[in-house]
C-alpha cells in the first residue's frame, strides 16, 4: 500500500508540474507574441538567448522533474515539452518569426484546452 500512495502522491506533483510547466510557457509565448524575440531561438543572438535564460532554464527544470516523474510511472515523456523542444533553434529565411510563431501556439494550445474543457 505504501508504494501505491507514493506513486500517487508522485503523480499527482506530475500534475501539478505539467500545469505550472504550461502556465509559464503560456507567459513565454505571450511575450513573445507582443514582439519580444529569442524563445525560440530563431536568430542565435546572445543578448536575446541572455534575456530569456531564466525563462528556458525554469522550462528545462520542470520538465526534467515531469519526465523523470512520467518515466517512474512508466509513462510516456511530457508531449508539450518535446514540442517545444522541436520548435526551438535555427529556421530558413522563409519560416514564420518568433511573435507569429507564438501567437500560432498560443491558439493552438486555447482550442486544445477548449476541447477539452
Amino acid at each position: 500500500m505504501a508504494k501505491a500512495d507514493r506513486l500517487a502522491r508522485l503523480d499527482d506533483l506530475r500534475l501539478e508540474q505539467e500545469t505550472e510547466y504550461r502556465t509559464a510557457l503560456i507567459e513565454a509565448l505571450r511575450r513573445t507574441a507582443a514582439g519580444k524575440w529569442g524563445l525560440f531561438d530563431h536568430q542565435a543572438d546572445r543578448k536575446a538567448r541572455a534575456a530569456i535564460a531564466p525563462v528556458i532554464d525554469h522550462l528545462e527544470e520542470l520538465g526534467d522533474a515531469i519526465d523523470a516523474a512520467r518515466d517512474q510511472l512508466g509513462l510516456p515523456p511530457f508531449e508539450l515539452r518535446q514540442q517545444f523542444l522541436k520548435s526551438r533553434g535555427p529556421v530558413g529565411p522563409q519560416a514564420m518569426g518568433e511573435p507569429r510563431q507564438a501567437q500560432a501556439w498560443l491558439d493552438r494550445l486555447a482550442a486544445e484546452e477548449g476541447a477539452a474543457g
